[in-house]
């Protein structure tokens, strides 16, 4: 009982600290604009859906749902 607690509260603090780790959380506190700005958003989207088709597959998730859970995987990391 005391693992699964433990562990539930080691998932709760990770997905606490990613929260703030989106593309637009990171420009911000970058403090980009113009060019710059639009540059890291492509390469950070670029990045979050080659990570999110990496996770897909890991989890062995394929056709609709597979497309389903990238878009909202990248929408999470981008911060839309």
């Amino acid at each position: 009982m005391s693992r699964l607690l433990i562990a539930v509260l080691l998932t709760l603090a990770t997905t606490a600290a990613y929260a703030d780790d989106t593309c637009k959380s990171q420009a911000a506190d970058k403090k980009l604009a113009g060019a710059a700005l639009a540059s890291f958003t492509k390469k950070c989207q670029k990045d979050a859906t080659a990570s999110c088709a990496q996770q897909a597959a890991d989890k062995k998730i394929y056709g609709a749902a597979k497309t389903s859970f990238t878009k909202k995987c990248v929408s999470d990391a981008v911060g839309n």
